[in-house]
């Protein structure tokens, strides 16, 4: 698609069930913008049930042809997914190229992707999403001659077929390929489980303020810079799941994670291909919602990304909702829920409420003991100094003499160097 290119968006508010039709078609027209497409014109119907044949009824496609001739368009963007035959039918009647919500993500999707398993899962979700709707791109090819046997058969069904089975083949080979590399990030997830730090990960729908929020932290604590993720404002500007290792001024630690964001009507394909970088939501010990509360919309939104997280297995994992983007809202309506936070990331208000939130829900393990650690063990010591909070040093008679906030794990292992008493409620 050419860039600045005109469209017309369209839409059915089936039954006027849709109570935010107005938010989808708006959030259409920022799908087209994000893919460079002007929006020129816009055409809404509401109807009992969609037209089988044109989505819309037939008494608006003269309007639409008329909308499409007025303002130049070279295509047509329908909000729902449409069946083969609807394509085929709205490019023969429109005469211009007609494409829909889901063509539209995995367009995005496709521009966005940077890393070789991102592109992977977005060429599968295409090539899938395609693979029904090849009688609707092969419309002119001839149709299926009579009689029977290969010898008899239109020229353009062979090449239906021929096309269909280089594209099933295709997916099996990039599923293979996608396979390697999701084995690789089990190894590398299993790997950081080992060490058992808790993991933290950033959820929400896209454009919500997640990269911003890992990046401020990682500023907060001294690791900005180098280890920054990708950030702007724009649709699915992550598609990577990035993982960063946050260690705070207590010399507590845990892996913060950034995922992809999530729209309403979320292309089936995409999530399932993007199945393996979500898993990394599903081990993780707690949830952070990012929520952009200056959006009229957010209780929605905080709805499509919860049924999206539960579609994916997310379950009994503790949640922190961060309302994000106060800056832009004039008044903030805070409630008594001490899992509601509300933030402005780029601002860095309230941030310290968000990691002190964060610290009461994943080092809940943590003790503080004194310990008594001979000379000849120094490399204890210098473990407690690089995995632990210390909070006094004296240099004894008979050893190093600690007093740390640790995790009960590491109190345990060294128990034969303990003194005193232990406290497990800090």
């Amino acid at each position: 698609m050419k860039r600045k290119s005109n469209v017309v968006i369209v839409g059915v508010n089936v039954n006027k069930e849709h109570e935010d039709f107005k938010y989808a078609m708006q959030e259409l027209g920022n799908l087209a913008a994000a893919c460079h497409l002007d929006v020129v014109g816009e055409l809404t119907q509401n109807l009992n049930q969609v037209n089988r044949a044109h989505y819309i009824g037939t008494g608006k496609m003269q309007e639409l042809r008329d909308m499409i001739q007025a303002n130049q368009a070279i295509a047509v963007i329908f909000d729902d997914e449409l069946s083969p035959s609807q394509i085929r039918n709205l490019e023969k009647t429109l005469d211009c190229e007609v494409l829909d919500r889901t063509m539209l993500i995995l367009e995005i999707f496709a521009r966005r992707a940077k890393t070789r398993e991102s592109k992977l899962q977005v060429d599968i979700a295409r090539l899938k999403y395609m693979l029904p709707r090849l009688v609707g791109m092969r419309e002119s090819l001839g149709r299926q001659g009579g009689g029977s046997g290969l010898k008899n058969r239109g020229a353009g069904e062979t090449k239906l077929e021929l096309d269909r089975r280089k594209i099933e083949e295709k997916i099996a080979q990039l599923n293979k390929e996608l396979e390697n590399l999701v084995a690789q990030r089990q190894t590398q997830r299993k790997r950081r489980n080992q060490n058992g730090l808790p993991i933290v990960s950033l959820v929400g729908y896209t454009n919500a303020g997640k990269s911003t929020i890992m990046n401020t932290m990682l500023d907060l604590v001294d690791q900005g810079n180098e280890k920054a993720v990708f950030e702007k404002d724009m649709l699915f500007a992550t598609l990577e799941t990035s993982v960063r290792k946050v260690t705070t001024n207590t010399n507590r630690t845990f892996l913060l994670t950034d995922t992809v964001g999530f729209i309403n009507k979320l292309p089936h394909h995409l999530v399932k291909a993007f199945r393996s970088t979500l898993e990394e939501v599903v081990e993780a010990d707690l949830l952070i919602h990012v929520v952009d509360y200056s959006n009229p919309h957010y209780e929605e939104q905080i709805t499509l990304t919860n049924k999206v997280l539960a579609e994916i297995g997310v379950v009994d994992i503790p949640v922190i909702y961060a309302y994000n983007k106060t800056d832009l809202v004039e008044a903030i309506e805070e409630d008594d829920n001490q899992q509601h936070i509300y933030i402005s990331a780029r601002n860095r208000m309230g941030m310290d409420a968000l990691t002190e939130a964060i610290h009461e829900q994943v080092f809940n393990d943590y003790v503080r003991c004194e310990l008594l650690i001979p000379y000849t063990e120094g490399q204890i010591v210098s473990y407690f100094s690089e995995n632990a909070h210390v909070l006094d040093e004296v240099h004894e008679e008979n050893g190093t003499k600690l007093e740390v906030e640790c995790r009960r794990a590491d109190a345990e292992k060294y128990a034969q160097y303990r003194i005193g008493r232990t406290t497990y409620d800090i």
